[in-house]
């Protein structure tokens, strides 16, 4: 299968990872994006041609980028290109790099990729790398509903609606005090 234009539902996956994950500043290019493997190509110095002709100067000449990837989606990060690797690399200051194959490991059939698990691949690269935690959002209310909701609740009163007394905040501004009770006399 060669896609000279992606499925609809990969386009929809990659807006979705350009929405989460964003743009390159520079180029404006996705910083992750899905991609058929068989598709890409790159522009490399070499010696040796295709058909492996060992030639005596290297040239620069387009070949395809995962030889050893056939037939799967692959879910790609930008790069910069390393300085050592520049010369290999000369038409370009940044590439994609495939980051992980859509690919059953039993089988070896191809798995269609989804937002989700793009999401947890970028998430578990990202956090070995110490960018952010795999922590998800835990919800005070659902752990704690009574004690969180009537804390939220007090939370909003004072907000809203702050000191009413006739001392106007006085007493947090130390202008003047409460007595809780008057004493009684016997």
């Amino acid at each position: 299968m060669e896609f000279s234009v992606l499925p609809n539902d990969i386009e929809v996956i990659n807006q979705q990872l350009i929405r989460h994950f964003g743009i390159d500043t520079d180029t404006g290019k996705p910083m992750w994006r899905i991609s058929w493997s068989n598709d890409q190509t790159e522009k490399r110095r070499d010696n040796v041609t295709p058909s492996g002709i060992r030639l005596l100067f290297p040239t620069v000449m387009e070949a395809p980028k995962y030889p050893w990837i056939k037939d799967r989606w692959i879910l790609e990060r930008l790069v910069l290109v390393p300085e050592v690797n520049q010369t290999d690399l000369p038409s370009q200051k940044q590439s994609y790099e495939c980051m992980y194959a859509f690919e059953h490991t039993q089988t070896h059939g191809m798995i269609q990729p989804s937002f989700a698990a793009c999401k947890f691949i970028v998430d578990t690269i990202y956090a070995s790398m110490g960018k952010s935690s795999l922590a998800k959002y835990v919800d005070e209310e659902a752990k704690n509903p009574l004690e969180s909701r009537e804390k939220r609740i007090n939370k909003l009163q004072e907000e809203l609606f702050g000191d009413e007394s006739s001392l106007l905040g006085r007493t947090i501004t130390g202008e003047a005090i409460t007595v809780p009770q008057m004493p009684q006399k016997e």
